[in-house]
């Protein structure tokens, strides 16, 4: 763990102009603000920063706005996209009034959640490794007004780009639709830009493994990272994002996680692995189904029985729900197996038992990932807790299953609407410890009704072909 002396050494060793000071709103967008070295010194790790938390949706009031940001010493990292040194510090978002935690702070919810799996017994560590899929187009445009609504994506990996006249030449070579994964370059023509957005997160503290080039012909990929502990992995997840948008930006190009922005092809998931460890031992290794123990069982039972509740958080645009659609290879089915893909979790095939784990695979990497790897350790726990079953493994393809049997497992949600009204009356797993507060979820469930709202109001294009002649 890094101490203030160490930020200290690092701000005078690279010669530091400005700190920048960085916490995660409730849509789980990262916001900044940056401090002149003239202006910083030790006093920041004890005083914080004071700050206007009336602007951030769905936050404080205007009559109550100030906030502090405490910034984490063992965060601290250099920023590799700007032009003046810059130190990078991740913050806990405090109350004055108490010098605790804001309520609705994601890393200070996710604390607590560290600190209620602790208080439990159960476990002490909490391990989390997702893996983020997105997007890298040349261009996006979309207007949305009165008289219109539209949106463009420019891939030239793309395969409906192989009549375009492209700059040098239109060279042919791209993958069909869903044959993304994954054909060496020049096919794979994003290979050196996921290459300069693994040095870059290195280069930030995250410890990457693989990258590649995903399903989805029109630049999709993904970079798999090492698992971590619950906040720390957040964190991380928070600079891969950074990361891959800024790398894409100075190749001249531009990265989305957005779960399906590409109609007809594959859209953007984040399987998360996890597992929960006591004492230097891993829980979830025994001699159960996939070399699974009977806690990591009850586990499964708490993710599947609250799982269209986690949809609220671990799928929270309307987007999701258009890559959560049943026949094709999404994740929808409320199950688990060790072979099955379209099961809602997967327990992976692994020799040693220290790699036991469960892998759910509903989640999309535009959640806040405080709060979704906080909600599924929650549910998890009340599985364990109430040593909730899973039911029998389905490990037969779930759409080759006879009518009568696939009608009877359940599903993910298929929209926000649906999970919005799930979570309102399954929330009481999250409350426990008082890590998720019931004024929380209000506020989170608010910003996405508003969400909603305007989603509803838009006349879509699809409604002109469908209904413009009737």
């Amino acid at each position: 763990m890094a101490t203030v002396a160490d930020v200290m050494k690092i701000v005078k060793d690279n010669e530091v102009k400005f700190v920048d000071l960085r916490f995660t709103d409730t849509r789980g967008k990262e916001q900044h603000v940056s401090v002149p070295i003239s202006a910083f010194d030790e006093h920041k790790f004890s005083d914080g920063h004071f700050f206007d938390g009336s602007s951030i949706a769905g936050w404080k009031s205007i009559e109550a706005s100030d906030m502090v940001l405490l910034p984490d010493p063992d965060t601290a990292r250099m920023d590799p996209f700007t032009d003046e040194p810059t130190l990078l510090l991740t913050c806990d978002v405090i109350e004055p009034s108490d010098g605790k935690g804001y309520d609705r702070d994601p890393r200070s919810i996710a604390k607590r959640g560290e600190a209620y799996l602790k208080s439990t017994g159960i476990a002490d560590t909490a391990y989390f490794g997702p893996e983020p899929e997105f997007f890298v187009f040349d261009s996006v445009t979309w207007r949305i007004e009165m008289g219109q609504a539209f949106y463009k994506i420019k891939s030239e990996e793309a395969p409906w780009s192989s009549g375009d006249e492209f700059e040098g030449g239109n060279m042919g070579h791209r993958a069909p639709l869903k044959g993304g994964y994954f054909p060496v370059p020049p096919i794979d023509s994003l290979q050196d830009i996921r290459s300069a957005m693994v040095l870059a997160m290195q280069e930030m503290g995250v410890e990457c493994e693989v990258h590649h080039h995903e399903v989805a012909a029109a630049g999709q990929c993904e970079i798999g990272t090492k698992f971590a502990s619950l906040v720390k992995r957040a964190d991380w997840m928070m600079i891969l994002k950074y990361a891959v948008h800024n790398v894409a930006h100075s190749y001249g190009k531009t990265a989305t996680f957005m779960p399906k922005p590409v109609v007809g092809d594959n859209g953007s998931g984040m399987h998360v692995h996890q597992s929960v460890w006591k004492g230097g031992k891993n829980l979830f290794a025994g001699d159960g189904y996939a070399g699974l123990s009977e806690l990591a069982l009850h586990y499964i039972g708490g993710i599947l029985k609250h799982a269209k509740a986690l949809n609220a958080i671990t799928n929270p645009g309307t987007n999701s729900y258009k890559r959560l659609v049943p026949g094709f290879e999404a994740p929808i089915n409320l199950a688990y197996s060790s072979r099955n893909r379209s099961a809602a979790v997967r327990v992976p095939l692994v020799a040693n038992p220290k790699g036991r784990r469960i892998e759910v695979r509903f989640p999309d990497p535009t959640t806040n990932p405080y709060l979704a790897f906080t909600a599924m350790m929650m549910a998890g726990l009340d599985g364990i807790q109430n040593k909730i079953k899973p039911g029998d493994p389905i490990d037969k393809n779930l759409y080759d299953l006879p009518p009568e049997i696939a009608a009877r497992v359940p599903k993910v949600c298929h929209s926000l609407e649906q999970a919005l009204g799930e979570i309102e009356k399954d929330h009481e797993f999250l409350t426990r410890g008082g890590v998720f507060s019931k004024d929380m979820l209000q506020a989170y469930m608010a910003l996405k009704e508003e969400e909603l709202t305007a989603f509803r109001m838009q006349t879509h294009p699809l409604e002109f072909q469908m209904y413009y002649s009737l």
